[in-house]
């Protein structure tokens, strides 16, 4: 239900529409908690992000804080890169460098990415700091203590070779439904199925390439079953209406399907240590440390500010928030707040999580390039020429009207260039831009005073429609109803559209023109004293118009902060007035620009935007997924025989799988010795080898075939260190046609035999013997 207020001003003599406000106002802040703690989910750092993840969870969040600083709540805003977990360690492996490097590199560009758009926490800390692995780990200890956690033994995957526990991505294999023989154990990407290590066929460590073993270790768990009644109270009942149905949804699924000890700990390298002498080895599993990520950065705000941090996650009257997207939920919904409640922390008040966004009739997703990264916007549309902040906006604007807020919406380029031109434009920037126009052509550039003595209905609807919007957004903000509350700002400037062009002050000025001039040649007096009266008529009538549509503009710089917070400081510089008069409780008052003020020169707000740019965007997406695609595809077949460039009936001795789990050689198709006498084969000496950037498969070698050196990308780097391999003697194909491999000219082909357990090795002589020697 929307409470709307009906009066203008009390200021505004001849508007008598009246209602109880302060009354109101004093009921609805006895309600108000002492202070907000809101979070946005902490973005993985180990790669760009795209603005689905901006739409879900950093806009509405940012919305809503912009909104409480304006009715000056005292309000912290927290976020921070997520740096730890295997994710990190893959990426590391990928890309050919260290965790550190990577979550380093990933950090600085997406918090720059987003100051960029407008997104203003009061930190953008990260996981990896000390102040961290300090909360953390005080956090796992206090649990522990309580005897609130509880040690499980298990079996898990293990690399003899390596001396290390694997996790489900460090274990690769063939998927049993499609065959993908590089298949995760977590998941296949070639067909999406979801897995665990055990099912894959012919399993093999990331490490090593050889087979992992099952070994017995003792890890950390949180019985979140104990916890099941608790929850069903508290989110079911106590929160039933005020939650999203999606959420609560959620939630209840999860609940009926019976909740499980959840492992706490991991045997991990990379990550918050385990601050037990026992645990030597074990890290905290990321999703117990990333929320508490948002404490951790609470504690470095306090210090950095002088401020204390415990109020905020301890004191009741804390209002906590946690903006999401949904593949948050059962963390931020269920297992945070069991984590929270154990630890003695205020619990969330409120986990707005939004659902999906699609984009152009597909999902939204970076590993198949087809997504839009911030990054990528920016130094399209922000950093361009004819960019700047004003197209931070404009996305702001356009991920704020289709945000999925109940169900999945779609992001596509036709729609953000509509939004941007005809709302944003035609609507808004036009309503601004005719105000500021027509006052300085005929107010000379000035405020014009208000005559209340010829006010008529709709001077004083248009004051109704000023005070209506402020509660009317007032109320869609504070239930988390964004789009809803956008769409009511952009009405009333739509609202103020049409009341100028009923008011139509430039044709009153043209009748004031000629007038003026029948004034002019005017000799009877009483004819000048009728014709002084309609001038000063029609004069006033400008006034109005101009006077209440420039009190409008005034509004709409306050009720468009939030949303778009560059637009409004870009107003205030054109009504030169300073950044206060944003604070909410100016909205709805029709006195905040005073008369004989005056004002700068109008600027355009939002420049059009060209088909033509919409098309090269369209077609860059287009580019961008299908070279994903081939780069993915290069990659698995490369992969699979452990060269560059071949397919994978081409390993020496391939192995398939027969129904039974037994392996079957496969003959290929007869020869005759014309066509065997065509290969070219040479014994070679690998001298040096790296690994290849942004390909987790592939290593880049030199090979001395005795009469030169040449280059060959071959895809061993699963079975592999580089460092192991140098001076190794292998077999080269060294008349093969040259191929490119992620921009390296591969020229040969080494060959590898592939064992049941599909472990690769090399096909080279028993001793060693000249580079370049011929095989035959």
């Amino acid at each position: 239900m929307l409470l709307r207020f009906v009066p203008c001003c009390s200021s505004v003599k001849g508007c008598d529409a009246t209602v109880d406000e302060e009354s109101y106002k004093a009921k609805y802040k006895m309600n108000l908690p002492k202070r907000y703690m809101i979070t946005s989910a902490l973005p993985y750092a180990n790669g760009l992000k795209h603005v689905g993840h901006l739409a879900g969870a950093y806009i509405p969040a940012d919305i809503y804080v912009r909104y409480l600083r304006a009715q000056k709540r005292d309000v912290v805003y927290v976020c921070g890169s997520d740096e730890h977990g295997a994710a990190i360690t893959i990426q590391a492996m990928k890309e050919g460098t260290t965790p550190k490097a990577i979550v380093d590199k990933y950090h600085e560009i997406m918090k720059q990415n987003f100051d960029d758009l407008g997104i203003s926490f009061d930190i953008y800390h990260r996981t990896s700091a000390s102040i961290h692995h300090e909360t953390t780990q005080e956090f796992f200890t206090a649990l522990n203590e309580r005897g609130e956690l509880e040690q499980q033994e298990t079996e898990q995957f293990y690399d003899e070779e390596a001396k290390s526990f694997l996790a489900d991505r460090y274990i690769i294999g063939t998927c049993p439904v499609c065959g993908n023989k590089n298949a995760y154990g977590d998941q296949c990407e070639k067909c999406g199925t979801s897995l665990s290590p055990d099912q894959l066929l012919s399993p093999r460590s990331t490490l090593s390439g050889n087979l992992p073993v099952k070994k017995k270790t003792t890890h950390w768990y949180l019985p979140l079953h104990k916890h099941e009644a608790f929850l069903r109270e508290w989110i079911l009942k106590q929160h039933k209406d005020d939650w999203k149905t999606n959420v609560l949804g959620q939630c209840k699924s999860w609940l009926d399907a019976g909740l499980h000890s959840r492992a706490v700990t991991r045997d991990l390298d990379w990550g918050v240590k385990v601050p037990l002498t026992e645990a030597e080895g074990k890290v905290l599993y990321v999703w117990f440390d990333a929320p508490i990520g948002y404490i951790s950065a609470t504690r470095q705000w306090a210090l950095d500010n002088g401020k204390d941090w415990k109020p905020y996650w301890y004191d009741k009257d804390t209002k906590l928030v946690h903006f999401i997207g949904k593949d948050n939920i059962v963390f931020h919904s269920i297992i945070f707040p069991v984590m929270l409640k154990l630890h003695g922390n205020v619990l969330p008040e409120n986990v707005p999580a939004n659902e999906f966004m699609n984009l152009e009739g597909d999902k939204m997703s970076t590993s198949r390039g087809w997504s839009i990264e911030m990054d990528e916007y920016i130094n399209d549309w922000i950093k361009k020429d004819n960019g700047g902040d004003s197209m931070a906006d404009v996305l702001r604007y356009y991920l704020t009207t289709i945000s999925p807020e109940t169900k999945d919406s779609e992001f596509t380029w036709k729609g953000f260039q509509d939004a941007s031109n005809s709302e944003l434009g035609n609507i808004f920037g036009n309503f601004i831009n005719r105000t500021f126009v027509l006052m300085h052509k005929l107010c000379k550039g000035k405020v014009p005073a208000l005559h209340t003595e010829i006010l008529d209905d709709a001077d004083r609807n248009m004051f109704i429609d000023i005070a209506n919007a402020k509660s009317a957004i007032e109320n869609l903000i504070e239930t988390f109803k964004f789009r809803e509350a956008l769409f009511e700002v952009i009405d009333l400037a739509r609202k103020g559209n049409r009341y100028m062009q009923d008011k139509q002050p430039w044709i009153v000025a043209k009748q004031l023109e000629a007038t003026s001039k029948k004034l002019q040649d005017a000799s009877d007096e009483e004819q000048r004293e009728s014709l002084q009266l309609e001038a000063h008529h029609l004069q006033h009538s400008i006034d109005n118009c101009l006077h209440i549509c420039l009190q409008l503009t005034a509004n709409l710089a306050i009720l468009i902060n939030p949303f778009l917070p560059f637009t409004a400081k870009k107003l205030c510089y054109m009504m030169k007035v300073v950044d206060k008069m944003l604070d909410w409780e100016n909205a709805g008052k029709t006195k905040l620009l005073s008369v004989g003020y005056s004002l700068r020169e109008p600027q355009i707000l939002f420049r059009k935007i060209e088909d033509v740019e919409i098309a090269a965007q369209i077609e860059k997406l287009k580019i961008k997924s299908k070279k994903v695609e081939e780069e993915k595809k290069e990659e698995v077949t490369s992969s699979q025989v452990g060269v560059a460039g071949e397919t994978a009936t081409e390993v020496i001795g391939e192995q398939q799988e027969k129904g039974n789990g037994e392996p079957e050689t496969t003959v290929k198709p007869e020869i005759v010795f014309d066509d065997f006498a065509k290969v070219d084969l040479k014994v070679g000496t690998i001298v040096s080898a790296e690994k290849v950037q942004k390909a987790d498969k592939l290593l880049k070698l030199q090979v001395d075939l005795g009469f030169e050196t040449r280059t060959i990308v071959s895809g061993i780097a699963m079975h592999f260190r580089p460092e192991e391999i140098v001076g190794k003697q292998v077999t080269v194909v060294v008349n093969l046609a040259p191929r490119k491999m992620r921009g390296i000219e591969s020229n040969g082909m080494i060959l590898m035999a592939e064992d049941a357990a599909g472990k690769l090795h090399f096909i080279n002589p028993e001793d060693k013997i000249d580079a370049g020697s011929g095989v035959s």
